[in-house]
């Protein structure tokens, strides 16, 4: 497979660097996800028709499948890749709620992953954190390091999910962070807000200001 990754994942940094980060983030969202209620584990997240459970374990899923396991699913699921996620959730549900953080909690460290970039995983962790963290209310104040290096990444990658054509002819500025990209009109806001809106998340264009929201806004619910 031919690497996507732009400029910020080849920094002198190197793969090995992003693996902390991705550490943290899981660390973060594990400890947020705590106390959560069985009504609060029953909450639709931002990603269609999943709950926040559910995210949760897809998250799992995707940290302990390697590249081998990943290739037997699909042809399993004959090249239906939407199946083949379906079938890797449900395998780390677990029977509670619990037994779901468990499985998330015992994949923190791990440096397993499909065939994709490092950085993707690290891009996957935080909008699928904040996809169960923004119905719950869940406020967390990510390194703005971190998620520049995720919004650098979704600037120029359309792989796995679209980012770079959603946003192709908008300038987008972050207001907390060096990130900048594109031409054309405006859309400003926090970095992470700009990575929610690229990934397709609307709700964050809510967060977001400028000429070029709406027509970004209008991207995201067409995807």
């Amino acid at each position: 497979m031919t690497d996507p990754e732009p400029r910020a994942a080849r920094n002198s940094r190197g793969t090995t660097g992003v693996w902390p980060l991705i550490r943290a983030e899981r660390t973060a969202l594990a400890t947020d996800l705590a106390a959560l209620t069985d009504e609060q584990w029953r909450t639709p997240s931002l990603c269609t028709e999943l709950t926040v459970r559910e995210v949760l374990a897809h998250l799992t899923a995707g940290a302990s499948l390697n590249s081998v396991r990943w290739l037997a699913g699909v042809i399993r699921c004959r090249f239906d890749f939407d199946k083949q996620v379906a079938m890797r959730l449900a395998e780390q549900l677990g029977a509670t709620p619990a037994e779901t953080l468990e499985r998330f909690r015992r994949v923190v460290p791990s440096t397993t992953k499909p065939p994709l970039p490092a950085l993707a995983m690290l891009g996957e962790t935080i909008v699928h954190g904040e996809d169960i963290r923004r119905p719950l209310s869940i406020v967390r104040d990510h390194p703005i390091e971190t998620v520049t290096q995720v919004a650098e990444y979704y600037r120029g990658s359309d792989l796995v999910v679209l980012a770079k054509g959603r946003v192709d002819g908008l300038r987008l500025t972050a207001t907390d962070g060096p990130f900048t990209t594109g031409a054309g009109p405006l859309v400003s806001g926090s970095t992470v807000a700009l990575v929610m809106a690229m990934t397709g998340r609307t709700a964050y264009c809510d967060d977001l200001e400028g000429d070029g929201v709406e027509l970004l806004r209008g991207r995201c619910e067409t995807a």
